[in-house]
């Protein structure tokens, strides 16, 4: 099964951040992705950029609205996230707790709901 594990934590710590504490951070960081790729569960993953160019699109009564920003006040901030491949749950919070992240923030594991082939030649995905 697949997890999206995502990676939550406060943006105002990594602004403050030391220059060598951020170079740690990201050593860190591909530490722990080389070890999940070589292991087989890394199916993707990403950084994402402050929460500030965010947009949250909604839909109301046929309007979209558009507002700059996140959808909710929060003191995290979703910042980054991976895709894995693991048998269950616990395996997959395993992998998630070994997210540098984890230490300082929240790591969300989360089950996907993998679409069938006849979805994807439905919406066109298909190959």
């Amino acid at each position: 099964m697949q997890y999206l594990l995502m990676i939550y934590g406060a943006e105002a710590d990594r602004a403050s951040a030391t220059p060598a504490a951020i170079a740690a951070m990201s050593a860190e960081y591909a530490t722990f992705t080389q070890n999940i790729v070589k292991s087989g569960h890394f199916k993707g993953g990403e950084q994402l950029k402050p929460s500030t160019s965010a947009t949250s699109v909604r839909v109301r009564d046929g309007k979209t609205l558009m507002t700059d920003g996140p959808f909710a006040e929060t003191r995290e901030q979703l910042a980054g996230y991976y895709v894995i491949e693991a048998k269950d749950l616990d395996e997959a919070a395993m992998i998630a707790a070994k997210i540098p992240g984890a230490r300082t923030g929240t790591i969300e594991v989360r089950p996907i709901i993998l679409m069938q082939q006849e979805d994807l030649q439905r919406f066109g995905r298909a190959s």
